[in-house]
């Protein structure tokens, strides 16, 4: 009878020839050493160095993955693994595989998900990059401690371990470096236990270049934690402008203002309407991707923006438009009759364009809440 494995270990692979028997040898020697019916798997992405053959003859499981990328062979590798806990870990040596106790022993105490920490476990000299160590992962496991309310320390830890069903469910999409951070975030957005154990990190045993292109890497990184996060990439900042603006233009509408030197009057006036479209149209956004991203279980539900956007409503929004447009107009007939009182001639702008300015952004909120307010209902008619 054949015995399902305990421990499934998977290593995407694309050209290591170099390290990647030592990488097996080290995982078997774990299996044996701790008595466990484990399997490894090697996720091959389209190596043309023997990797394959090197693989089968150390005693791994090859599962060929066409789809390019390091997401795409992991999780072709999740999905080929028999058992319920995988550990995941680069083929380039950096990470002993003969030393894995931890990430079961704190799987079995009930945790969906065991990152490794490689700023407490030890990072060997050599080991990572000056610009990785001291600006890449701090920053970005910072950003991403942030936007996700996290207390992850090293969200780029290659050396993980997981129930691969709790994994599964989370409907992974991206197939590059950032899935490293996809499969972290949407772990903290659907509640899963998640914890850390201390990783030393050695030195890369490969003598080519590694795959990992950091500025490019980095920004896939950085973009997808903030596709994420539309409270941080639209709303946040939104709110910011439309509060400075409206700040500002009610510093300037009774008239121009002096700070020493300078004179702020309507061309700064002009350049604070801005600030508030710009900054309504991007919260209006924010409501956009929140609905999208419910809709299609990209974005977990949350009850504040869920109770605001149905509470708003189609109706009320019409209203709430109507009344914007409403005060502009009657913001532009002001201007148009103080014209009037000059014989449609000349007038002085200080004092029109503090009728029109503040018309002008009126009319525009009030057509963009009156458009926003029908997109919202189509979008919400899925959540119904």
């Amino acid at each position: 009878m054949k015995t399902t494995p305990r421990i499934t270990i998977v290593m995407p692979c694309l050209n290591e020839a170099e390290t990647l028997e030592i990488c097996i040898k080290k995982a078997r020697h774990f299996f044996a050493a701790e008595k466990i019916i484990g399997e490894i798997i090697v996720a091959d992405n389209g190596s043309t160095d023997g990797s394959q053959e090197i693989a089968e003859r150390a005693g791994a499981r090859v599962i060929h993955v066409s789809q390019k990328g390091y997401g795409s062979a992991l999780m072709g590798g999740f999905e080929a693994a028999q058992s319920d806990y995988i550990i995941m870990g680069d083929a380039d040596d950096s990470y002993d595989f003969s030393n894995l106790q931890d990430f079961i022993n704190t799987l079995d105490e009930g945790c969906d998900l065991v990152m490794g920490n490689r700023f407490k476990g030890g990072i060997m000299r050599g080991a990572m990059p000056f610009l990785h160590r001291y600006l890449g992962n701090p920053v970005l496991s910072g950003i991403a401690r942030l936007f996700f309310k996290s207390d992850i320390g090293d969200f780029h830890c290659g050396l993980r371990a997981f129930r691969k069903d709790a994994i599964l469910k989370l409907n992974l999409q991206t197939t590059g470096m950032e899935f490293a951070s996809e499969m972290i975030v949407k772990a903290t957005m659907r509640g899963l236990k998640i914890k850390e154990v201390a990783t030393i990190l050695y030195p890369d045993g490969r003598t080519r270049p590694p795959h990992l292109r950091t500025w490019t890497d980095g920004w896939r990184h950085l973009r997808f934690l903030l596709l994420y996060s539309p409270r941080w990439l639209f709303f946040y900042p939104g709110i910011v402008l439309t509060v400075l603006g409206i700040l500002l233009s009610a510093f300037l509408l009774g008239g121009p203002r002096h700070i020493g030197r300078i004179t702020l009057d309507i061309n700064t006036l002009m350049y604070a309407a801005f600030l508030i479209i710009l900054g309504v149209q991007a919260v209006l956004f924010s409501l956009f991707t929140y609905v999208f991203g419910v809709n299609a279980n990209l974005l977990p539900k949350d009850d504040l923006t869920d109770k605001f956007v149905k509470n708003i409503g189609l109706e009320k929004g019409i209203v709430i438009s109507l009344g914007m447009i409403l005060l502009g107009f009657v913001s532009s007939v002001g201007a148009l009759i103080y014209w009037g009182e000059n014989l449609f001639g000349n007038i002085d702008p200080t004092f029109s364009m503090r009728l029109v300015i503040p018309g002008a952004v009126l009319f525009t909120l009030g057509f963009q809440t009156f458009f926003a307010s029908f997109f919202l209902s189509i979008l919400n008619t899925r959540l119904k």
